[in-house]
């Protein structure tokens, strides 16, 4: 007998529950194949790759630090350093990201993570309706109010995407 796997990851599913937003589950989607990136997720879910929540891991003076952006942007490190004060800030290897936030690189969820983090999110979020962000694995997303996911992040909105030359 071949089961199903789950639509999210547990350890989200415990998550949304513990912040009051179990109304989500049902709206968790899982695709037969995996989305590890925006324009893979946006092509599954027909939105604009804007409306995607890239949820990135960064190291900020040794410490990891958490940045949702949109994911038709690509984060300034360097906006992030003044931001944060810090002297350096790197992109996260993916095992420290796996121990920081309990998943993988492709399905980092905006919350639910195995050790507390600071949290930046780009401003641009908030230019949408919806956005659809990873629900703890590759193959699994949810739309959430930008507002509620900032929120629920616990993130401070800030300006850190590359700005158009």
């Amino acid at each position: 007998m071949t089961t199903q796997p789950p639509l999210a990851h547990p350890r989200f599913i415990e998550a949304i529950d513990e912040l009051g937003l179990s109304h989500l589950a049902p709206e968790v989607r899982r695709f037969p194949e995996a989305t590890p990136s925006a324009q893979e997720a946006a092509a599954a879910i027909g939105c604009a790759l804007s409306q995607i929540c890239k949820s990135l891991v960064f190291v900020a003076d040794g410490v990891p630090v958490l940045v949702l952006v949109d994911g038709a942007s690509r984060v300034d490190v360097e906006r992030v350093r003044t931001e944060l004060g810090a002297d350096a800030v790197t992109r996260a290897r993916a095992d420290l990201v796996r121990e920081t936030t309990g998943y993988a690189i492709g399905g980092v969820p905006p919350f639910g993570h195995r050790t507390r983090t600071r949290v930046l999110a780009d401003r641009a979020l908030l230019d949408h309706d919806t956005v659809w962000a990873a629900a703890g694995t590759p193959y699994a997303v949810f739309p959430l109010d930008p507002g509620a996911l900032v929120k629920h992040a616990g993130a401070t909105v800030v300006d850190v995407r590359e700005q158009s030359r």
